[in-house]
């Protein structure tokens, strides 16, 4: 039987947060960690998948464990990306909602420092930050964490491998005597160092069902193409997917730009997010996506942290990646708070190869997508481009003479006349259209 938040020590009011959410049964790595947390002392290094509830489970205990009657900085959270830092901050305060006397704030990266100077002079006891941010304020003395007693690294796989300087400075101020709590999707090496260099002797090892939640509910799957048609297939993909959202995963920013512009040229509903993009672009863009005004996001994998989207339907891998954490991050995009969803990674024939060293290492099975057929991609072209002329906006700067004179050579015909000729006259030079001309030919011949 399930435990509830009550059964493992969580009060009153931060259940009545829960509820206020419609949160009420915890799962596997909530419940195993919160009691650690709210009654050992220990480190804790908690091994859990993206789309566990992971700021559930530290976030709860860290609340409850909070001195209301001190208003210095108590509790520092670390995340590698500003998205993530700003989801896990209006998590905590939502959580708190019925603790006014907890103040929590953000500080990260990608905005003026100045205001966030003048809200640290405010009485704060939680700070979640990114460890760019927070290692200039240090340095600015506009923040003591000289004091705080719990430190937690969330997504920590991610913070070690790209923001390890910032990482490091900051740790050399905090007190050793601080409770370090890390939460990471994957155990790699750079982690276990990590663990070994900053953490205590004894830390209390956690993990959750890996074997299936993180990647229960995920369908994964691949394609096999050859290089020239990867484009192709990705849109006649998509096209399938018509009103679902999504996210496409680049190796590269420059493969990112280059790909959300031909979804663009396609008339897709799309946006694009990488680590050169101002954090004003970023966060539009991440809001039209969010607000379900955009259905694709064409992203890299440091940008895409921290997307917490429970209607992502499918996560498409345009380049393999080049690490099993990578893959892991990036299919968790999809299928959260118990959804289903699908992985799909679009391959070429000297990369399939790969596949079972994924499976083996991840402890999944990857299923072989059918490649859709020329006459069904070249169908799909076709309605591509007829939704290309459906989204064209008026020229006005055409002369009304022309105008008119083109209306008189079309006069006569009816619109599923016209919407015939046009067609016609598109698939003149495609695959589509001369197999249709053969077959044409062949039947007068027969004749």
């Amino acid at each position: 039987m399930s435990k509830s938040f009550s059964d493992l020590g969580i009060n009153t009011q931060l259940q009545q947060g829960l509820a206020d959410l419609q949160i009420s049964v915890p799962t596997d790595i909530q419940e195993k960690t919160i009691p650690i947390i709210l009654h050992q002392k220990e480190d804790v290094v908690a091994l859990a998948k993206t789309g566990t509830g992971k700021t559930i489970a530290f976030g709860l205990p860290l609340l409850q464990l909070i001195d209301v009657k001190n208003t210095t900085i108590q509790v520092v959270v670390l995340a590698p990306t500003r998205e993530l830092g700003q989801q896990i901050h209006a998590n905590l305060v939502t959580y708190a909602k019925h603790l006014p006397s907890i103040s929590i704030a953000s500080i990260c990266g990608g905005i003026p420092i100045k205001p966030q100077i003048e809200r640290l002079k405010e009485p704060t006891q939680i700070i979640v930050a990114t460890p760019g941010r927070l290692a200039d304020l240090v340095e600015r003395k506009a923040i003591d964490i000289r004091n705080i007693s719990y430190f937690i690294l969330d997504e920590a796989d991610e913070m070690v491998s790209a923001l390890k300087e910032g990482l490091d400075s900051i740790i050399k101020v905090i007190p050793k005597n601080r409770r370090t709590l890390l939460f990471t999707a994957t155990m790699s090496g750079a982690i276990k160092q990590l663990v070994q260099n900053y953490m205590s002797k004894h830390v209390v090892h956690i993990e959750a069902d890996m074997a299936t939640i993180g990647h229960q509910g995920i369908d994964h799957q691949y394609i096999v193409v050859e290089p020239i048609e990867k484009l192709d297939v990705l849109l006649h993909f998509l096209n399938s997917k018509n009103g679902q959202r999504g996210i496409i995963f680049c190796k590269t920013k420059a493969a990112v730009n280059k790909l959300a512009k031909k979804l663009a040229i396609n008339k897709f509903s799309s946006g694009a997010i990488h680590g050169s993009l101002t954090q004003g672009i970023r966060d539009r863009i991440m809001g039209q996506f969010r607000e379900g005004y955009i259905d694709i996001l064409v992203a890299t994998d440091l940008a895409a942290r921290g997307i917490d989207i429970k209607e992502i339907a499918f996560v498409v891998n345009y380049h393999l990646p080049d690490t099993y954490d990578a893959y892991v991050h990036r299919s968790g995009r999809t299928a959260r708070a118990g959804a289903k969803g699908l992985s799909i990674t679009i391959l070429q024939k000297e990369e399939v190869a790969d596949i079972a060293d994924f499976e083996n290492a991840l402890g999944i099975v990857f299923k072989k997508h059918k490649k859709a057929d020329t006459q069904s991609i070249e169908e799909n072209k076709t309605l591509l481009w007829a939704k290309k002329i459906f989204k064209t906006k008026p020229n006005r700067t055409i002369s009304e003479e022309l105008r008119k004179e083109i209306r008189t050579i079309f006069h006569h015909l009816t619109k599923e006349e016209l919407i015939e000729k046009v067609l016609a006259n598109q698939l003149t030079n495609t695959s589509l259209g001369i197999s249709k001309s053969e077959k044409s030919k062949d039947t007068n011949q027969k004749k």
